[in-house]
């Protein structure tokens, strides 16, 4: 169970996972000027973020997405199945909407671009503590922007992921076990959502979107 409030005597207890070393001695060193807040241990992966979860029962958990082992939305997925009321906030790199409300959708309470870490992260730990949510303003911005759009399917993501390596669509249809037709059709449907005008731009603004993975 969580502690209803912070103080001096009895801190928010935080896990950093971040397979980059000096990221997280950043963020402990952001950390280590506040009464409040406390740093209660370390993680490098997503598998070992889980174990030392469930060793350590921190309050705020702040995960990386990209990371070796076991990626941090599997991650979030899986500490939410195993304390409900863990509370998640990612950091990362990625500013996309689309890996954004991925991260929201597996149970994260927070999303922090890690550029804005400095003047965001001891806010967001304690809003994020006391039951609340905190998302990047860019974020934030792009979900509010794209919240109207029709969303691609698996198969539109399907086929933007393979042609993002380069795959014709003959290559595509044999790959899928589709017709060439049928990938066109895909391809289509999917400039249509994003507004592109060809396959590289739907390519480029579904990468950027976080909506397929390079």
């Amino acid at each position: 169970m969580h502690k209803a409030q912070a103080s001096a005597d009895s801190p928010i207890t935080v896990l950093i996972v971040d397979d980059h070393v000096l990221l997280r001695e950043g963020v402990r060193a952001v950390i280590s000027a506040q009464d409040d807040i406390h740093v209660a241990g370390e993680a490098e992966s997503g598998r070992s973020a889980i174990d030392a979860y469930r060793a350590l029962k921190p309050d705020v958990v702040l995960m990386d997405l990209q990371m070796p082992d076991m990626n941090g939305l599997d991650a979030i997925t899986e500490l939410r199945r195993t304390d409900p009321d863990a509370k998640i906030i990612v950091l990362t790199t990625y500013t996309g909407d689309g890996r954004a409300l991925k991260a929201l959708r597996a149970g994260a309470m927070g999303y922090l671009v890690k550029a804005s870490l400095r003047n965001e992260l001891l806010g967001a730990i304690r809003s994020v503590f006391h039951g609340g949510k905190h998302l990047d303003a860019a974020i934030a911005s792009d979900i509010a922007l794209h919240v109207l759009d029709e969303a691609l399917t698996e198969r539109e993501v399907d086929v933007l992921s393979l042609a993002a390596w380069g795959n014709t669509n003959k290559q595509i249809a044999r790959k899928l076990d589709i017709s060439e037709e049928t990938v066109k059709g895909y391809m289509k449907v999917a400039f249509s959502k994003l507004g592109a005008t060809d396959r590289t731009h739907a390519v480029t603004i579904a990468a950027k979107r976080g909506l397929i993975e390079l």
